[in-house]
């Protein structure tokens, strides 16, 4: 089977607005008030919770490598009790996934949020069962750009890992393909869209409109 692998954070939702929220709580508790603004670091949100960390004392000449540590645990306690305030699925998301189920593909998620993390967030948002693998950043004993969470994410999903595309948003997810030697579809609509042609993908999407037919050009009918 053919398989179309998805990111989850920038690709398939837009989940910067609660992961700004837990870093915000932690530079709050260190006396720094947020240091994080939603509009202007989603992007940097979309990259994780260290990112997030590192991008916030960065501004205000405080980063240390152990503060990071320290406080990522606690990030990541106030990001899942508060995981779905904010998020939303991107347009046409759910609806170019069930297209191309129907299709014959099989579908699945490989993303750097923590497995329970991302569980947690997919059930909340009533969308897990659209998807039939899940691998997380903690899955397996490697994570992305390393190709394998790719391919077990496309095994899980009854597929053959030469036989399938990775959909995201950024060039972890760029390279992640190019490791795995697959295509990459990358969009376009997120916080860093505009930076995306730079890295070259064999396609980007404007809207997920746009992917069941850029899907059946790159690896074929299913």
């Amino acid at each position: 089977m053919r398989t179309v692998i998805f990111d989850l954070d920038g690709t398939l939702a837009d989940t910067s607005g609660d992961l700004i929220a837990a870093a915000n709580h932690c530079f709050r508790h260190m006396g720094l008030g947020d240091l994080l603004d939603p509009g202007l670091d989603a992007g940097v949100a979309l990259r994780g919770g260290r990112s997030m960390l590192t991008h916030g004392l960065t501004k205000v000449a405080l980063f240390d490598a152990a503060t990071v540590d320290v406080y990522y645990p606690m990030l990541l306690d106030a990001y899942s009790g508060a995981i779905d305030v904010h998020t939303v699925m991107y347009p046409g998301a759910l609806e170019a996934v069930e297209a191309l189920k129907t299709a014959g593909y099989g579908v699945g998620i490989c993303t750097n949020k923590p497995e329970a993390l991302a569980e947690m967030l997919l059930a909340r948002m009533g969308v897990r069962d659209h998807f039939a693998s899940l691998v997380g950043a903690d899955t397996l004993k490697v994570r992305k750009p390393d190709p394998e969470p790719l391919r077990e994410a496309a095994r899980r999903a009854g597929g053959d890992p030469a036989q399938c595309l990775l959909v995201g948003d950024s060039d972890t997810d760029r390279n992640t393909a190019r490791a795995a030697g697959v295509p990459s579809v990358l969009v376009t609509f997120g916080p860093s869209g505009e930076d995306m042609a730079a890295l070259h993908p064999e396609a980007l999407i404007g809207s997920f409109d746009e992917l069941p037919e850029t899907v059946e050009r790159l690896i074929g009918r299913a």
